[in-house]
């Protein structure tokens, strides 16, 4: 890597807004915020909407749409020429 081009990578502390977890990895994100995290130090925390923690697929609670139904709306729509 040459030195010098790339972003400061370190400890951040990502919080889903959605659920309130908090989990601790590596990133070139940065923030003005700050969290004390469990293990007695201090790092910048970004706030997320949406981590595997709240996300629908990840949770098991996605909804299955009815294929079927549009499969039939579609044919009624264009049929087949």
């Amino acid at each position: 890597m040459k030195p010098g081009i790339h972003p400061a990578y370190g400890p951040v502390v990502f919080r889903d807004t959605a659920s309130g977890t908090a989990f601790l990895t590596r990133s070139t994100m940065t923030s003005d915020k700050t969290v004390d995290w469990e293990d007695g130090n201090t790092y910048p925390v970004v706030d997320v909407e949406i981590s595997s923690a709240s996300h629908p697929f990840y949770t098991g609670t996605a909804r299955v749409l009815d294929t079927a139904g549009r499969v039939e709306k579609f044919q009624r729509r264009y049929g087949a020429r």
